[in-house]
């Protein structure tokens, strides 16, 4: 009777402990049954490089030209100066200077910027983009005026 119980103690342990056995031996259940959760890359994945001024306002055109129809001797004046500027932002950027100093520069560069396309864009067209850009990109809507209701 006592080597029945031993027999059964035995062959009960050896029926549960075969699956956690299996799985830290098998590979594909990794350590203690556990799958990876991480896929297995043979690179390291590549940071973006930012994108430089040129690029930044090349991406940028075609909604302003959308927005405000611009001839393309007007597109190619306002794609310099804003090339010219993004520019001048992106190496105060650079500098990490204070945020005072840094509010100081975007602020002297937008002063600039707006005195350069006033005085190179035509007055309508220098509206438009001011408009533009106030809306934060977005085509100015139209306004639409009230149809006054006769009384009879």
């Amino acid at each position: 009777m006592r080597a029945k119980q031993h027999f059964l103690t035995i062959l009960f342990s050896i029926i549960f402990l075969i699956p956690s056995l299996e799985a830290q031996i098998d590979p594909r259940y990794g350590n203690m049954g556990r799958r990876r959760i991480t896929p297995q890359t043979q690179q390291a994945p590549e940071k973006a490089e930012p994108m430089t001024a040129e690029e930044m306002v090349e991406a940028e055109m075609p909604k302003i030209q959308e927005a405000i129809e611009l001839s393309d001797f007007e597109e190619a004046v306002l794609r310099s100066i804003l090339t010219k500027y993004v520019q001048q932002r992106i190496e105060v950027q650079i500098l990490n200077l204070g945020p005072d100093k840094t509010r100081e520069a975007f602020e002297d560069i937008n002063i600039k910027q707006d005195e350069e396309l006033k005085a190179s864009l035509p007055e309508d067209k220098y509206l438009a983009l001011k408009e533009y850009r106030e809306n934060g990109g977005k085509k100015p809507k139209e306004k639409k005026k009230k149809k006054k209701k006769n009384k009879s």
